[in-house]
């Protein structure tokens, strides 16, 4: 098991890695965040809505299902939202570098990170 910080810490060894959070989707505040390049507090509220828009939409669908991950690609970034299977409500924001980052690793890697994180 990886606290909060050792997680974001390890999240930021991935090449192209800027940003890494782990935010209250029910509050939108922070639990912890490393790195540099994104106001952190900003995209944390920004993406709670992302997330609670996508479970509403799930449930109006009746999809009996779950988030696994929510990819956003802009022009030059990677913005990836891992919701905390075990830690209801909580998820894992990840911002790269899309010229310098491989997305299959990043994604893999935040699955590690999501299974030995301790809230």
């Amino acid at each position: 098991m990886s606290s909060i910080q050792q997680s974001l810490h390890e999240a930021l060894t991935v090449t192209g890695a800027l940003v890494a959070a782990v935010v209250d989707a029910n509050s939108g505040l922070l639990l912890g965040s490393e790195g540099s390049g994104v106001d952190i507090e900003l995209a944390a509220a920004g993406n709670t809505e992302v997330v609670r828009a996508k479970l509403a939409t799930m449930k109006s669908l009746k999809l009996n299902d779950v988030i696994e991950d929510i990819l956003i690609t802009l022009g030059k970034q990677y913005h990836i939202i891992r919701p905390i299977a075990k830690s209801k409500g909580i998820f894992l924001y990840f911002v790269l570098d899309k010229a310098k980052a491989n997305l299959a690793l990043a994604r893999h890697k935040l699955q590690e990170i999501e299974v030995a994180i301790e809230i």
